[in-house]
């Protein structure tokens, strides 16, 4: 498990991995090895962590318009705690790739889950209105 400044080292090894926008145009191609973990200091501590963004993008892989959604991450972590800004990168990937909506929030669900081994974890991605339709996708995972 990283320290703050192993944390430090992983992103200068990325170099300049994200100095342009990122380049994935399928879910095969988004990489979720930029989703970085740091040490949690308080594991068994049943603390929940809540992390939100409203500018959650993809792509509709039918018509190739835009989808935008507010995404919301909770999860209780166990020894390793999501670093932001790595999730950001890990996110951005999704821009350009064509995705069904619940597919989009099982992919980063597991994704985070490789990434952090939590306790527990629930996705929340609240489409905005689209032909008329709301969607709303939860997915969810409990440590057996």
């Amino acid at each position: 498990m990283p320290t703050i400044e192993e944390l430090r080292e992983q992103y200068r090894a990325m170099g300049g991995k994200f100095d342009s926008a990122p380049t994935a145009t399928k879910v095969e191609e988004i990489d979720p090895s930029v989703i970085l973990c740091f040490d949690n200091d308080y594991s068994g501590s049943d603390s929940e962590v809540a992390i939100d963004t409203d500018e959650f993008t993809a792509v509709c892989p039918w018509t190739d318009l835009p989808d935008y959604g507010t995404l919301v991450v909770r999860y209780v972590p166990d020894r390793l705690v999501i670093e932001l800004k790595s999730l950001k990168y890990y996110l951005m990937q999704y821009r350009n790739v064509g995705v069904v909506q619940e597919h989009a929030a099982n992919k980063i669900l597991a994704d985070l889950i490789a990434a952090a081994s939590p306790v527990s974890m629930t996705i929340d991605l609240d489409y905005k209105v689209r032909g008329g339709l709301h969607t709303t996708v939860t997915a969810r995972y409990q440590r057996p």
